[in-house]
């Protein structure tokens, strides 16, 4: 959700709320139109509010003027069924001088949570779970200080689980991961806290394939990215051409290569990642995830609304929540939905306005460049531009 100096998701808490008090200055501007996403460390967000849109300016016009000259990446913003933009800036491999494309292939990294949330609420849909559920009942006999703990506290963030459990590539299994989490230390007991966990979202993956019988991305694979037309999301299944996924770099310019160069297994990420984040996709299929959640081709509606329900408020904000893998926010517009994936390197927020399905989706390869640019402090600016430049159109 956040960024820290090791892992793509540490300071949750303060990026939330970070996030989340950019929300309000939106509604200053404009109730209702669409935040960010939980990005920013917290005293390092985008200050002051997007400025208003210019008079028939374009997506591709706010972009050229707005982003930093350097970084690579990829824009999608969308009003419900209606691709409105999709195009590359910058370069996905520089070193081959590939330029960035609607087709390429990026690690989404966080984001990666809600495609585990919706395979949970799938489950329960197919009568294989249900949220209320204690872990115990798929994972075996538990520790008597986690013996509480249910599937729902997982989504949410309050299992009272540690944050993570170790690097990223460490090369630790399924089960090791679970003996692991299940022997740490409590941070809080189950269901007092929002306490932002990478260790919890891997124990739903683990859920996930002890429920269905299935592998995680398997699962996902045929029972939400299929239905939803995503044929390039996944972490190894879709066999993508080599050529199309970004290489990342980081703030010194110096590439960090592809996320399939790092130590995986040979079915993807190893299990202090895999659940969590890694996930690989583009541009178009989150644009296919979008519509997907528009409809019931992936979740019938009663699913896809306990998605988006605010159920733990975020500490440190007056109107943030979070629901089952997604940040949510309401005003008097409507209700906003997002989050975002980050690491040391790449930078992904997504967005989506319930109010009006306005979609926005940006990820870049290059996020922080030292003394040149930062795109978590553009955030602001580059998601409510865009979204402000998607309603103009439809005017």
């Amino acid at each position: 959700m956040a960024l820290s100096h090791c892992r793509r998701t540490g300071a949750a808490v303060t990026a939330l709320a970070a996030l989340l008090t950019l929300g309000a200055c939106a509604d200053e501007r404009n109730a209702g139109r669409p935040d960010t996403g939980p990005a920013a460390r917290s005293g390092t967000g985008p200050a002051g509010a997007a400025p208003k849109a210019r008079a028939a300016e374009s997506v591709g016009d706010f972009l050229h003027r707005t982003l930093p000259a350097g970084p690579g990446g990829t824009v999608v913003a969308a009003r419900g069924d209606e691709l409105v933009y999709c195009a590359g800036f910058g370069a996905s491999d520089r070193a081959a001088g590939t330029p960035a494309s609607c087709r390429t292939v990026y690690d989404v990294m966080s984001i990666t949570k809600q495609f585990t949330a919706a395979a949970i609420l799938k489950l329960e849909v197919m009568g294989k779970l249900r949220v209320g559920d204690r872990i115990s009942r798929f994972l075996g006999p538990v520790p008597e200080d986690k013996r509480d703990i249910t599937v729902e506290q997982l989504l949410t963030h309050t299992s009272g689980l540690v944050e993570g459990l170790g690097e990223d590539y460490d090369p630790v299994s399924r089960d090791e991961m679970v003996d692991k989490a299940l022997a740490s230390k409590p941070e809080s007991a189950p269901g007092k806290k929002f306490l932002y966990s990478n260790a919890g979202y891997s124990l739903l993956a683990a859920i996930v394939e002890k429920a269905s019988g299935e592998g995680y991305e398997p699962f996902l694979a045929r029972h939400l990215f299929a239905p939803a037309g995503m044929e390039r999301t996944g972490y190894v299944l879709p066999r993508w051409p080599r050529h199309l996924i970004a290489v990342e770099y980081d703030s010194k310019g110096r590439s960090q290569g592809r996320p399939g160069d790092h130590p995986w297994a040979a079915d993807g990420p190893y299990w202090n990642l895999r659940g969590n984040g890694g996930m690989l996709s583009t541009a178009e299929d989150m644009f296919r995830w979008h519509r997907a959640l528009s409809g019931d081709d992936v979740l019938p509606e009663q699913a896809r609304k306990k998605l988006f329900e605010p159920r733990v408020r975020v500490p440190d904000s007056d109107d943030g929540w979070y629901g089952y893998g997604w940040a949510v926010r309401d005003s008097a517009e409507g209700r906003t939905v997002w989050h975002d994936g980050g690491n040391d390197w790449s930078l992904a927020v997504l967005t989506r306005s319930l109010r009006d399905d306005v979609l926005v989706y940006w990820v870049s390869n290059h996020a922080y460049r030292d003394g040149k640019w930062n795109l978590e402090d553009q955030a602001e600016k580059l998601t409510l531009g865009i979204a402000d430049r998607v309603r103009a159109e439809g005017r």
